[in-house]
C-alpha cells in the first residue's frame, strides 16, 4: 500500500533570519543575508546567523541534558522547534515508536573540531574538549533532535554533501509510503562557516568575491551560508485523523549518481533524476510548475543545470517559472536542499515566486524562464533540484494539497 505523504509543519533558521515567518519575508523583499564576513582568517562574503545567544524555540533548561552543542546542532534544534511546534506534534503518543528522523548533512561539527585543533596544535596541549567526538559527530544533529523529543523510532543522518537533505526528505517519503512510519522530521543542518571549512572552500577556487549570481553574466562562484531547514512529513491518513492542518503534499522524488567527475556535473545524470521525480510524482512535465533551482552561480553547475532542463521539458519550459533562492540565502550545503524545498512549498501556498538576485543578464547557455522580479504565480507542482558534488542528484516535486 503507497500511503500519500503530507506536510503538517515547517520550520528554518538562516542568514535571512530565525524562523520561517522572518526567513519568508525577507524572501519575498528581495532581501540577500549575503554580507562580508567579520571573522578573524575569514576574509570574504557569505550568509552567516547573527549569534545573540537567544533561542526562540528551547529554554537552557531544555537544552542543557543534550549536552555540548555545536552551531549545526543548535541550527537543527531551532528548525525542528518550529517544524514540529507547528504540526502540533509535540506531546503526541506517536513521536515514541512511529516516527523516523532523517538529517541530512554536508560535513560535521566544524567549530567544534577548529576548537579541538586550535587546542592541540596551536596551544600545544595535550587534551580537548572531552565531548568534541559526540558534539562534532555527523549523527549528532538526528540524535539531539531525537533527545528533545523522546524519539524512540530510527533516526540517523545522510551525507551526500549539497544534496543531503534532499535525499532526506524522499528517504523519509518512501517511509511513510511503505508504512514503516506514520511521521517523520526530515531535513537538514549546516555550519560551516568556521575558519578551517572556510579556508577549504576557499582553497577550492569555487567562491564568489561579490555576490552569488544564478544563471547570470559576471557569476564568479558560489556564496557559503550556514542553517537548517526541517519538515514534519506525514501519511495522510495520520494526519486526517487527528485533524492537523496540511501544509502541501511531497508527491515525488528521484535520485541518481553521474558516476563521472567529483566537482564537475554531468546533464544526463541530472536530467535522470528531474524524469525520475516526475515519474515517481505521477506528473508530467508538461504541467506549468514552479522549479527551485540549484542554481549555485558557479561556472559548472549553471549552465549543466540549465541543459538538463532543457533536455527534460523540450519547447514548453516556458510555460514553467524558475526560482533561484541560492541568491538570497547563501549556498546552505546539506540544508539547502530542504530549504528551498520549504521555500518552494511556501511560494506554492502563497502563490507569489521571489526574484532571482543579483542577475546582470543571461547567458545563452543558462537561458531559463526565470523570475527576475517578484510574480505571482498559481502553479500547483513545485520541482526542488539538488545537484551535489560527487555527482550526487536528488529533486523532490511537492503539490498544493
Amino acid at each position: 500500500m503507497r500511503h500519500r505523504v503530507v506536510i503538517t509543519g515547517m520550520g528554518c533558521i538562516s542568514g535571512l533570519g530565525k524562523g520561517l515567518e522572518a526567513n519568508w519575508a525577507a524572501l519575498r523583499a528581495g532581501a540577500s543575508s549575503i554580507r562580508p564576513i567579520a571573522r578573524e582568517g575569514m576574509e570574504g562574503i557569505a550568509s552567516w546567523i547573527a549569534e545573540d545567544g537567544e533561542s526562540p524555540r528551547c529554554t537552557a533548561a531544555e537544552l542543557r541534558p543534550l549536552g555540548k552543542l555545536d552551531p549545526i546542532s543548535r541550527h537543527a534544534i531551532e528548525a525542528a522547534s518550529e517544524a514540529v511546534d507547528q504540526s502540533g506534534l509535540a506531546d503526541h503518543p506517536v513521536l515514541r515508536d512511529r516516527t523516523a528522523i532523517l538529517i541530512g548533512c554536508g560535513s560535521g561539527g566544524n567549530a567544534t573540531i577548529d576548537a579541538a585543533y586550535q587546542r592541540l596544535f596551536g596551544q600545544g596541549q595535550a587534551k580537548v574538549h572531552p565531548q568534541t567526538i559526540p558534539a562534532s559527530m555527523i549523527a549528532a544533529p538526528a540524535a539531539h533532535i531525537a533527545m528533545l523529543y523522546k524519539v524512540h523510532g530510527p533516526a540517523f543522518t545522510l551525507s551526500s554533501a549539497c544534496a543531503s537533505s534532499a535525499h532526506a526528505l524522499g528517504e523519509a517519503m518512501h517511509m511513510i509510503r511503505s508504512g514503516r512510519v506514520e511521521v517523520a522530521i526530515a531535513g537538514g543542518a549546516e555550519a560551516c562557516l568556521s575558519q578551517g571549512s572556510w579556508t577549504a572552500w576557499r582553497s577550492l577556487g569555487v567562491l564568489a568575491p561579490d555576490a552569488c549570481r544564478p544563471f547570470s553574466l559576471e557569476r564568479k562562484g558560489m556564496v557559503l551560508g550556514e542553517g537548517a531547514a526541517v519538515l514534519v512529513l506525514e501519511s495522510e491518513e495520520h494526519a486526517l485523523s487527528r485533524g492537523a492542518t496540511i501544509i502541501a503534499e511531497l508527491a515525488g522524488y528521484g535520485a541518481s549518481s553521474d558516476a563521472a567527475h567529483m566537482t564537475a556535473p554531468d546533464v544526463e545524470g541530472i536530467a535522470a533524476a528531474i524524469r525520475a521525480a516526475h515519474a515517481d510524482a505521477g506528473a508530467g512535465v508538461e504541467a506549468p510548475s514552479l522549479i527551485s533551482a540549484h542554481g549555485t552561480g558557479t561556472q559548472l553547475n549553471d549552465p549543466a543545470e540549465a541543459a538538463a532542463m532543457r533536455s527534460v521539458y523540450g519547447k514548453g519550459i516556458d510555460r514553467h517559472s524558475v526560482i533561484a533562492t541560492k541568491s538570497a540565502h547563501g549556498h546552505m550545503i546539506g540544508a539547502a536542499g530542504a530549504m528551498e524545498f520549504l521555500l518552494g512549498i511556501r511560494c506554492l501556498v502563497e502563490g507569489l515566486a521571489p526574484p532571482v538576485l543579483n542577475h546582470l543578464g543571461t547567458p545563452a547557455d543558462c537561458a531559463l524562464p526565470l523570475v527576475l522580479s517578484q510574480q505571482s504565480i498559481d502553479h500547483e507542482v513545485l520541482v526542488s533540484n539538488s545537484f551535489a558534488f560527487g555527482g550526487l542528484n536528488a529533486v523532490l516535486i511537492g503539490r498544493k494539497p
